[in-house]
């Protein structure tokens, strides 16, 4: 069954053309769109969307989400005050990822989904930690998803941090994940794997024709410890594991690199995920792009999960530290859609959709959309969003959940996270 958006302006995402006519939304994982001059008389009226004087363009990814943290908005302070990144992890994200159980993980993953779906994204690529849950984590994260309307690439954060029977757990649940749904080989950081746990890493990436999804030098202490721990710098080390050779792998941050490991990224088919806000809010440096190629996409680092907002903060706080214009960051933004299209992971077609009511006091055109989407535009003015060819949200409201019980639920279960925290 075909949606039908009426009268719509349709901006193509890479031309920025603006096409104005009916649109025929085909469903499915693989949908296709196509422009049509008329609407067949015989078609249900919630089959029809009318587009007047609103713009038509396709949805967003967020290229690095934790949909674990969602829970942490005013979440009580750490017993210990963090002077470093390190303790940052230790005293903060660690502490919080011990204490997730299942119903948490869920709650999280539903208001994510929500959330996302709200904002334009339709596609959110995650990177899931919870040493004490981590048996079927996955695949509750990906059942709360899909319920909501949310299509996915997930992996589980496997690290020795927690012991070697935590590392072994995070195996057998990527791989028992892997073995159902398409998916990632998660890693936390080079600092937290051993040299068996990489090893075995590509293996399971190898068994899987999948990617790696990794932190990279996110902060100076990761070069530190690698080069005191095993005489080498981080890209090094995954490079004689034969972990950079994959198109699907994923390293996110990658602030902290020399030359040499620059060269190596500009030589290897992987991707980085860019993830700003979150940088600045650690207070451990500047993303720059010098040097790394062109394949950088954008995340939010379980931040948030507003992809607009993310990519006008890669620009704003970005442009000091690089030769940036808006478009280039428009592209990393965009770059998700040819990560997931190059490797062959379904959920991202052209029939995701956002229709975007945007009233401007000034002309809107092809010439000038992308300093509309830097200044002028954010996720309030999502109106509609379409996932796989059906319509997710309507009147900026959830279509397969009512958000009212998400809330409540995610209210309930943060009253729990945060009550096992403080024991």
């Amino acid at each position: 069954m075909a949606l039908y958006l009426k009268n719509a302006t349709y901006i193509d995402r890479e031309t920025f053309t603006f096409t104005k006519s009916h649109i025929r939304v085909n469903a499915g994982a693989n949908g296709k769109i196509s422009f049509v001059d008329s609407i067949p008389l015989k078609t249900h009226a919630d089959q029809v969307i009318d587009c007047e004087g609103k713009y038509v363009t396709k949805s967003f990814g967020n290229a690095h989400h934790h949909s674990y943290s969602a829970l942490a908005r005013g979440m009580p302070p750490p017993q210990y005050q963090p002077e470093n990144f390190y303790e940052i992890l230790k005293y903060i994200w660690w502490h919080l990822d011990k204490n997730l159980d299942t119903d948490i993980i869920e709650a999280s993953a539903l208001f994510t989904a929500a959330e996302s779906l709200k904002s334009g994204v339709t596609f959110v690529i995650d990177h899931h930690a919870s040493p004490y849950a981590i048996g079927g984590s996955l695949e509750t994260i990906a059942g709360a998803f899909e319920f909501v309307g949310l299509s996915h690439l997930l992996c589980y954060e496997i690290s020795d941090r927690d012991g070697t029977q935590k590392g072994l757990e995070g195996f057998t649940q990527t791989e028992q994940y892997l073995k159902a749904h398409k998916g990632l080989v998660g890693l936390h950081a080079s600092f937290t794997v051993s040299d068996h746990t990489l090893k075995r890493a590509a293996l399971l990436q190898e068994k899987f024709n999948t990617g790696i999804h990794i932190h990279v030098a996110e902060d100076p202490y990761d070069q530190e410890h690698c080069m005191i721990n095993h005489k080498q710098r981080v890209l090094e080390r995954l490079q004689n594991f034969d972990l950079l050779k994959s198109p699907k792998t994923i390293l996110a941050h990658c602030l902290y690199l020399n030359e040499k490991e620059k060269n190596l990224l500009r030589n290897s088919p992987v991707w980085i995920a860019e993830n700003i806000e979150s940088n600045l809010n650690n207070g451990i440096g500047h993303f720059s792009a010098r040097g790394l190629g062109s394949n950088i996409m954008l995340g939010t680092d379980g931040m948030h999960s507003d992809m607009i907002r993310s990519a006008q903060w890669a620009w704003f706080a970005g442009k000091e530290f690089e030769k940036l214009t808006p478009l280039k960051v428009y592209k990393r933004l965009r770059n998700i859609h040819r990560y997931l299209a190059d490797n062959n992971f379904s959920g991202d077609s052209e029939n995701n959709l956002v229709i975007l009511d945007y009233n401007s006091p000034t002309p809107l055109t092809s010439d000038n959309f992308i300093s509309h989407f830097f200044y002028g535009l954010t996720s309030g003015h999502v109106q509609y969003v379409i996932s796989k060819g059906e319509v997710v949200v309507r009147d900026r409201k959830l279509i397969f959940m009512n958000e009212e019980d998400i809330l409540k639920y995610a209210r309930e279960m943060a009253k729990k996270l945060w009550m096992k925290m403080n024991e």
